[in-house]
């Protein structure tokens, strides 16, 4: 459950901050990273 928690947060982001295909994309995999480091959705 955390981790579509993690992926819907993530997806969001990347959704509001990236600007095209490539950004969003990197966007997501930075964020995604971010999230899972610091514990946020355990």
């Amino acid at each position: 459950m955390s981790k579509i928690l993690r992926g819907l947060a993530a997806g969001w982001g990347a959704k509001k901050l990236g600007g095209g295909c490539l950004s969003t994309i990197i966007v997501f995999v930075v964020l995604w990273y971010l999230l899972g480091n610091f514990g946020i959705f355990r």
